[in-house]
Parts: structure tokens; C-alpha cells; sequence
């Protein structure tokens, strides 16, 4: 009366079982690998993002010492202003919080020492020093 199927489809409950066990280690081995990319995009991205700001005041100081004759580091408005020191905005620092201003730039004085609440970029303009406004250790060797 009942006849049993000869040819049954799906998996069994050992099949699923196991196959969720291989793909709850294959994450376990993945989701570290992708924090490490993650920290090195970031990384990568501010170190880029700070050259291109150590580029633009180097430039600025050499044109002002060839132009007239005396060389002078641009002030934190001259950063500020697109056209003068970078011919765009100023590039963002990735470390900074949503809530902060990644692409301001403020006085600074100490690598290590955040000035204000702003974030972004500290600017010495008496020595044409540009250091992330944080004070997260790695990022003031840069």
C-alpha cells in the first residue's frame, strides 16, 4: 500500500548539520582576515590622504620662497581655502568619528595632543608639521 521512495530528494538532517558546522568555521578562519584588510584599507587610506596634505604645503612653502624671494609655510586658513595650499577640499583623516570634522584642520602644537573637538588634521604653521588631530599612537608615527 505505502511504497517507499525510491529515489529521495533533499538533504538529510546530518547533511545540514554538517554543512553548517564547515560554514561556522570557514567564517571563524574568514571574519579575522577581513578586520586586518579593514584596518589596512584604513591605514592606507590615511597615510595617502596626509601625504597628499604634507605635498600641498611643501609645494606652497617652495612656490612662496621662488615667487618672492621669501620662503613662509601657509597659515590654517590658507589650508582651509581650495585653491591656495590643495585645488580640492582638504582630504578626510579615516579615523576620525562620524561626529567629528574629518577634513578640518586646527593649530596644533604636540603630535599626541588633540586640539579641540573638531578632529581632522593639526597644522603647525610655524614648522609646516601636518599629524592626524588624534591621539592614537600609530598615527603620530606616521
Amino acid at each position: 500500500m505505502f511504497s517507499r521512495l525510491t529515489n529521495p530528494k533533499g538533504f538529510t538532517l546530518i547533511e545540514l548539520v554538517i554543512i553548517i558546522v564547515v560554514l561556522g568555521i570557514l567564517a571563524a578562519v574568514a571574519i579575522p582576515k577581513y578586520q586586518d584588510i579593514t584596518s589596512e584599507a584604513k591605514e592606507a587610506a590615511g597615510r595617502a590622504s596626509l601625504g597628499a596634505l604634507r605635498s600641498g604645503v611643501t609645494i606652497f612653502y617652495a612656490n612662496a620662497a621662488v615667487t618672492t624671494g621669501t620662503a613662509s609655510w601657509p597659515t590654517v586658513s590658507d589650508l582651509g581655502t581650495i585653491g591656495t595650499v590643495m585645488e580640492q577640499v582638504i582630504p578626510e583623516n579615516p579615523y576620525q568619528l562620524d561626529a567629528n570634522a574629518s577634513d578640518s584642520v586646527v593649530t596644533g602644537v604636540t603630535k599626541g595632543t588633540i586640539v579641540g573637538t573638531r578632529g581632522g588634521w593639526a597644522y603647525n604653521a610655524s614648522t609646516g608639521e601636518v599629524w592626524p588631530n588624534t591621539n592614537t599612537v600609530g598615527e603620530n608615527n606616521w
